[in-house]
């Protein structure tokens, strides 16, 4: 016989643990999934992004150290499902992939102790990280703990290219349930997946992305050109998004350059507009935007491109946030980016949330 009990109402509407809540990318994704539930308490130890949480959905998430959090802490909020993005350092390729040894995943680590010694853990868990971490020994910390509470795991590694977005950021998911509970299609069970869930009928799959444009700022676009005319004013916000002659003349064999009419796009990193190499792609913008033939000064044909860099709205549009998803006066723009580097793709994860929380059924 188990030692734990069920939460009760084990239905909708769900009660939801919101872990490293950051911008709301998560409660964000449970709106667009239509899923019937309350988060009755988000966790984040980052001061600027519980800002914007708060600010967008008029609730600030606890800001303690998740660590401090004890099995009798997390009983008391009877959640049905857990929702957590740890941090992803520890397992990405450019770090030093020390994986539990890095100490910034010791917060999701003792989670994961501190689960197994609860009453009421989750019926339902869902974790996005990125790719790496499925071969990471924090991983299998993670199946060892859900397959010793009578969890059924379902992995993806999914892209929002996958879902008509043009935007190339391939991440990892995984899903659980708690035996009696269910997933639609079983036969994924303990797998690890690379394709979407086609059968998740939250929005028609589409055969290729649509392209960048349909996700600017039409007042941003003309920018470059507005500039070269004298028609920017010195104080307008629109002038700081132009890339400058010196990183052109610098990096410009490093950028990822991309059109209005492209359909993908590189992942933005919380280090986009500090630095150009390996943080984003900017866009060109400029009429005559194709770089000119051979034995063409590159530096020059660059400058002759109008670059600039994504607007934070833009990027936010990429992660497909909804409209009004605002900042407050007090995030700078170097904090918006980075802030939008560390949260996830709704486009992604809302299908994914209305997979996990569909027809819970119980078994015999």
């Amino acid at each position: 016989m188990a030692r734990y009990s069920e939460p009760e109402a084990m239905e909708p509407p769900w009660r939801v643990l919101e872990f490293y809540s950051g911008i709301g990318g998560m409660r964000y994704s449970l709106m667009d999934a239509g899923i019937r539930g309350e988060v009755v308490e988000a966790f984040d130890i980052n001061d600027r992004a519980n800002d914007v949480y708060e600010y967008n959905f008029g609730h600030r998430p606890c800001q303690g150290n998740i660590q401090t959090l004890t099995a009798k802490d997390l009983d008391k909020y009877m959640a049905h499902a857990w929702l957590l993005s740890p941090p992803c350092q520890p397992y990405t390729r450019q770090g030093l992939q020390k994986h539990s040894g890095d100490a910034r995943a010791s917060s999701f680590i003792k989670i994961l102790e501190v689960m197994q010694h609860m009453c009421q853990p989750p019926v339902m868990l869902f974790v996005e990280n990125v790719v790496g971490f499925e071969v990471s020994d924090t991983h299998k910390q993670l199946i060892d703990v859900l397959t010793g509470l009578g969890f059924v795991t379902q992995e993806f590694i999914l892209s929002p290219l996958q879902f008509d977005v043009p935007y190339s950021r391939p991440r990892y998911f995984c899903l659980a349930k708690r035996k009696p509970l269910s997933f639609l299609n079983p036969s994924n069970n303990n797998k690890l997946i690379l394709r979407p869930l086609l059968d998740v009928e939250h929005r028609d799959m589409q055969p290729s992305c649509k392209q960048i444009k349909n996700f600017l700022e039409p007042r941003h676009f003309d920018l470059v050109k507005e500039e070269a005319e004298g028609g920017l004013e010195s104080s307008c916000d629109s002038a700081q998004f132009i890339v400058p002659e010196s990183l052109i003349e610098r990096w410009g064999n490093a950028m990822d350059i991309v059109y209005p009419e492209s359909s993908r796009c590189c992942c933005f990193t919380k280090s986009y507009y500090r630095y150009v190499k390996g943080t984003g792609s900017l866009l060109a913008t400029c009429e005559n935007r194709k770089p000119k033939g051979e034995g063409t000064d590159q530096a020059t044909s660059l400058k002759e491109m109008g670059l600039r860099f994504f607007t934070p709205r833009e990027v936010a549009n990429l992660h497909s946030f909804p409209p009004n998803f605002k900042f407050p006066d007090n995030i700078t723009l170097k904090q918006q980016f980075a802030l939008l580097g560390n949260s996830l793709s709704i486009a992604v994860v809302g299908p994914l949330l209305q997979y996990l929380f569909c027809q819970p059924t119980q078994q015999g």
